[in-house]
């Protein structure tokens, strides 16, 4: 990852001309060629959000299917690549293109894509390999014959004798633009219109035809090479210039990683706290297409001074953000963190196409860009959750993109004068992540003094802040030495690792399915688990006046008046109105710090469906929470996905499920389908109830539940909102859904006060076929900042 963008670097010799076809055949060639090109992305990127919908009923709604699923594309690409390098510098001319279409007609076992047999139920706990080997069964094939045919269209081009062959990336920036144009459209058209389904069906179809303009364009190919001195034997690439060096090689590597890395870090980060669907997987992915059809061309479309500028300022301003947590709001954090995204990868792709070869090395060009993606995705899926314990891979590649600037790696090691230089850089460093915080509380004192108000504005941040404040003024300071500034930005990484921050706060253990914080609340009254940035769960410890206490009683969304633990009483009384020697059976999925097991009474059965045995561990430990030693010591815990191990149950056997399964306040949308109500509904009493908890900060689930109630027959919904809390750790306000296979069974619930019909949506249900995440994010944002005159209080606060 070095400065490789000099034209010497280039373009190192004049490129030899091949023979030119007739000129009739010049139009047939370009526009068959960018034809199939184009057609090829088209298949190439909408495979990708249809599959990974496709699979989220068997693996859940973890942003990691997302960030695997990613790890999983980016090596078949390299495979791809890899294929069609061997193939251009060892196949000969004639029969390259017979080799490569005799792959695309053995893809054809396989399709159309679904789920294949064998794969039944994930193993539990961390499904990688499990994720990947069926990624590899059910579109391995095609997906390789797929990916091959951006450099080997962009070789065959070359070898046609065609007078743009010469240089051929523009292709690839074509080759973008169709991929960008499948991603968004998937979400807000392909999706919505058709379904996963239907859309396997119609990629089978889109395959025939690209396999058809393969044959048009390699017939081409062949005509226009008749009569050319080329011998049949000859490879099709014959290298005119320089054998590329090992340097230059790691540099076409390094900077293919960084942002490839930070496209899986950065939609893992925005997945987190709204939903794992397709729509927030493919906007951060088409941004980052976009960026190679905005740089790879001769001429950048954004002036490099003014690029690099704007990529300075977002990423020293997201690492401020991400230095404190006294001011976090969601839509700064994201905005900061799509613009920091976008010009990373916009820095590093034009540094990238500036350091490109002669054509003659082309396919190992593109073959060294996609093993940096590979590894990027890799390194950012599979290896940083098991190395960090937080998400620390996303400051991390936010200071690593300093590197992909011109420059940024050429360090003078025999300057006396710059190694003094650095020496300083690294005391300011260990200054401010050592001395700004010590002195921090002091120099607060002494102002309050002085400026009772800018003493509270001070503590209105954390230390961290103004550590990273001093760093990112020396970073600025030293606009004009990148290497520099790299060492501040990785030195701002550094503080906001040791130091309480965005990044780092109480004590983190990470899985598959996120990172959860157990930490103490700032009074030191709770211990309380945060599990992305939402609280879900908290234990009193100390009393009023501060003193140890020992209280099992349920907190937060669970507390004795919560709307899980009135519709739990009140399921309990029915069953004993009917049969008072009954002890009903109640299913919970979610476990959580295991609050809602402090609402059981004795010889009642629970069965708790956990899909993270981390969280078991955490919540069965008694070192920070003792709800289930206390109240169920022996739970009856099912370690898996709710949607495949409750199908597993007798049908009508529940009398209550409770579905409290989201990771922050992303929404596990699999788990809210229709599909999803009818199996909930399958598994209880004819008179029992579904509750699913829908608190959320960021989608008006009420809505769209209210949508996809229609879809489900004889099915009956009602709202229960908590207007009684007090916000604090003890109580907090929530908002659930009850459903039921009649409306009598519904009529003990709607005599409680908080409880309203559920209307209606006008929203499309969601199903396993379908689900948009936009329409309730817009919705909620209308509810918060434009509520109707008629709305209610009750509705206010649960659209917030």
């Amino acid at each position: 990852m070095q400065d490789l963008s000099t034209p010497d670097h280039a373009h190192p010799a004049a490129p030899i001309t091949p023979p030119q076809p007739a000129a009739y055949d010049n139009a047939s060639i370009l526009w068959t060629f960018t034809l199939t090109t184009f057609v090829s992305a088209l298949l190439l990127f909408s495979i990708q959000p249809m599959f990974a919908k496709m699979v989220l009923p068997v693996l859940g709604g973890s942003p990691s299917v997302w960030a695997v699923a990613m790890c999983f594309f980016q090596g078949a690409l390299l495979a791809g690549y890899c294929y069609a390098h061997l193939l251009i510098t060892k196949a000969p001319l004639r029969i390259s293109g017979l080799i490569h279409l005799c792959l695309c007609v053995v893809a054809f076992l396989v399709l159309p894509i679904g789920l294949p047999r064998g794969f039944g139920e994930p193993p539990p706990g961390a499904p990688y390999l499990w994720q990947l080997g069926l990624f590899t069964a059910a579109l391995g094939l095609p997906f390789l014959a797929v990916a091959a045919n951006a450099p080997l269209l962009q070789a065959w081009f070359r070898a046609s004798g065609h007078s743009q062959g010469r240089d051929p990336y523009f292709l690839y920036a074509a080759s973008n633009l169709g991929s960008l144009i499948a991603l968004l459209a998937y979400p807000f058209v392909l999706e919505p219109a058709f379904g996963v389904s239907a859309l396997a069906r119609f990629w089978t179809i889109g395959f025939v035809l690209l396999v058809g303009c393969l044959a048009a364009s390699f017939w081409l190919l062949r005509r226009a090479s008749d009569g050319m001195s080329t011998s049949d034997a000859a490879p099709i690439l014959a290298a005119t210039g320089p054998t590329p060096d090992w340097r230059q090689r790691a540099g076409w590597v390094g900077l293919a990683l960084v942002p490839s890395a930070l496209l899986t870090a950065f939609t893992t980060h925005v997945t987190t706290d709204v939903a794992s669907a397709p729509l927030l997987w493919v906007l951060p992915l088409a941004l980052y297409l976009l960026t190679f059809v905005l740089v790879f061309r001769e001429r950048a479309l954004i002036p490099r001074r003014v690029l690099l500028a704007v990529h300075l300022a977002a990423v020293i301003g997201t690492l401020l953000l991400l230095s404190q947590t006294k001011h976090e709001s969601w839509f700064f954090t994201a905005t900061a963190g799509v613009i920091v995204f976008f010009t990373s990868a916009m820095v590093a792709h034009r540094t990238l196409y500036e350091a490109r070869p002669d054509a003659g090395h082309l396919t190992e060009f593109y073959l060294w860009m996609s093993l940096g993606g590979a590894l990027g995705g890799l390194a950012a899926a599979l290896l940083a959750p098991k190395i960090f314990s937080e998400v620390f891979e996303y400051p991390l590649l936010l200071a690593l993109s300093m590197a992909c600037r011109p420059g940024a790696l050429t360090f003078k090691w025999r300057d006396r004068d710059e190694g003094l230089v650095y020496w300083l850089l690294l005391a300011i460093g260990l200054l401010a992540i050592y001395w700004v915080p010590w002195t921090f509380p002091k120099i607060a004192n002494y102002v309050e003094k002085l400026s009772p108000a800018s003493a509270q504005w001070m503590l209105s941040y954390d230390a961290t802040a103004f550590a990273a404040l001093l760093l990112a003024a020396v970073m600025i300071a030293n606009w004009r030495h990148p290497t520099r500034q790299l060492v501040m930005a990785l030195l701002m990484f550094a503080a906001l690792i040791h130091l309480p921050s965005g990044v780092k706060r109480g004590e983190a253990q990470r899985s598959y399915f996120g990172v959860y914080r157990v930490m103490q609340s700032a009074d030191g009254h709770f211990n309380i688990l945060i599990h992305g940035t939402t609280l879900h769960g908290a234990q009193r410890i100390k009393d009023e006046e501060g003193k140890p206490v020992i209280d099992h009683a349920p907190a937060t969304y669970y507390y004795e008046n919560s709307p899980m633990a009135r519709v739990t009483a009140l399921r309990r009384e029915s069953l004993a109105e009917r049969t008072p020697s009954a002890k009903g059976r109640y299913g919970v999925i979610g476990l959580g710090t295991g609050s809602m097991t402090c609402h059981s009474e004795a010889d009642e059965r629970w069965r708790i469906f956990e899909i993270d045995p981390l969280m078991v561990g955490i919540a069965s430990s008694g070192e920070h929470f003792t709800f289930l030693a206390n109240c169920m010591p022996k739970p009856d815990i099912v370690i898996g996905d709710a949607r495949l191990t409750m199908t597993r149950e007798t049908d009508g056997s529940f009398d209550l499920i409770v579905v409290d399964a989201f990771s922050s306040d992303a929404v596990p949308v699999h788990l809210m389908t229709a599909e999803a109500i009818r199996l909930y509904l399958s598994k209880v009493a004819d008179d029992g109830i579904v509750l699913l908890h829908i608190s959320n900060r960021y989608l008006d689930l009420e809505t769209v539940l209210g949508a996809t109630i229609g879809a489900v027959p004889g099915a009956h919904g009602l709202i229960i909102s908590d207007d009684e809390a007090d916000g604090t750790y003890a109580q907090s306000s929530s908002t659930v859904a009850l459903f039921a296979k009649s409306a009598a069974a519904l009529e003990p619930y709607r005599e409680l006060t908080i409880a309203r019909e559920l209307q209606p949506g006008r929203m499309k249900a969601w199903t396993d076929d379908y689900s948009d995440v936009l329409s309730p994010f817009l919705s909620q944002v209308r509810k918060h900042y434009w509520p109707s005159a008629k709305e209610t209080t009750v509705e206010k606060e649960a659209a917030e």
